[in-house]
């Protein structure tokens, strides 16, 4: 998909752009007086947006016409998480060190921001997962959305945690196995925590989701790919153990005895900024060191 300038009028696409990103990052001023100049020059408005991990109830993502992130992941993470109800585009400029997700270096914006004003990108959509935890009563506690993944983990001591997985309405047990925890990923996510945990890369225009043990204590038991549309419930089998969900590295709540996990895709989905020769695969060999090809260094 590629959104362009308006032809009669000869403006940008965008009238203003919203910026976040971690304030107290040693590059951030610069990058972003840099950033806002470029726009400026353009006539179009550089506004700035909550910091992740501050109070958010001011900001109102329905506002936003082009939200960018200077940070790593994590803080496009928070950015994608913020506009994915309403379907804005997302781009991620990376001031961090891996920075998979986000589309370029701050030593590219002098190229690929006028780029983006005259509309010459196209928008990589990457869908999410839901993820409610389901009391003994059959209570359903507030959804949670991931563009990476849920995790359902372990608290306090070293010990493993014996966890069940069902599928479908009616709640096909697909296993019983014993672990650190289980990950429920979106392609997306599949080169996040999943991939750490030994789960397969998935190209993001396949939609499924990815359930990665997080080390299992039994050989045999290896990652699942399902279809996207597939519901998927966790249980513990461990009724003393303490389990807790993190979303995203960033939300989450502990699961009490008798309660249930519950994941399936969700209803929003996140358009990530990219521009033309940007693709899956080059990003793969540039950001895991596949076949560096030259010129082609970690940013």
């Amino acid at each position: 998909m590629t959104i362009t300038a308006d032809p009669e009028v000869g403006i940008p696409a965008f009238r203003t752009v919203t910026v976040i990103g971690q304030g107290n990052h040693p590059r951030f001023p610069r990058v972003l007086a840099e950033l806002r100049g470029l726009c400026e020059a353009q006539g179009v408005e550089v506004r700035l947006g909550p910091e992740p991990g501050t109070d958010a109830e001011a900001f109102s993502p329905a506002d936003v016409d082009l939200l960018i992130t200077l940070g790593g992941d994590g803080t496009l993470l928070h950015g994608a998480r913020l506009m994915a109800r309403w379907h804005r585009p997302v781009l991620g400029i990376n001031l961090g060190h891996l920075g998979f997700l986000t589309s370029i270096a701050p030593s590219e914006m002098a190229e690929h921001i006028p780029l983006l004003l005259r509309g010459e990108f196209w928008l990589d959509v990457r869908f999410t997962l839901e993820a409610r935890v389901i009391e003994r009563d059959g209570r359903a506690g507030p959804a949670y959305l991931a563009l990476n993944d849920a995790v359902l983990h372990k608290g306090g001591l070293a010990r493993v945690v014996r966890l069940s997985i069902h599928v479908g309405p009616d709640e096909q047990e697909v296993a019983t196995f014993s672990s650190d925890g289980l990950i429920m990923a979106t392609p997306t996510g599949s080169t996040a925590y999943s991939l750490s945990a030994s789960g397969p890369i998935v190209v993001p225009s396949v939609e499924c989701i990815v359930a990665t043990p997080i080390c299992p204590h039994t050989l045999v038991v290896r990652p699942l790919v399902l279809p996207s549309d597939t519901v998927v419930t966790v249980r513990s089998v461990s009724p003393t153990t303490e389990l807790i969900l993190t979303v995203d590295g960033q939300d989450g709540e502990r699961l009490g005895p008798g309660e249930r996990l519950v994941v399936q895709r969700g209803a929003a989905s996140v358009p990530l900024v990219r521009f033309p020769g940007q693709h899956f695969f080059r990003t793969l060999r540039r950001k895991l060191s596949w076949s560096l090809e030259p010129g082609d260094g970690a940013r």
